[in-house]
């Protein structure tokens, strides 16, 4: 436990910056795992419109510094692919 009062100030913000990547993150991992389901289950145009939004949650979090911007495009490159070559 901080025993200073700056240690104490500090893990008060690093806590409230750890829930916000948290929420960042899954919001970016619920977006690929939407994207996901829908190509497996094959419908095209609702896959569509949710990997505009995975790839908007992925830039999001690449802005955040929450993953990195060659993560991030990684991730983006991937779906791409997943869903051309499952049509």
């Amino acid at each position: 436990m901080p025993i200073t009062r700056n240690a104490k100030k500090a893990l008060r913000a690093s806590e409230r910056k750890n829930a916000v990547n948290d929420r960042t993150k899954k919001v970016l991992k619920e977006g690929v795992k939407t994207v996901h389901k829908l190509v497996l289950a094959k419908q095209w145009t609702e896959a569509k419109e949710s990997l505009s939004k995975a790839y908007s949650a992925i830039d999001k979090a690449a802005k955040k510094g929450v993953i990195k911007k060659n993560t991030a495009s990684r991730k983006k490159s991937r779906l791409s692919r997943l869903s051309k070559e499952a049509k």
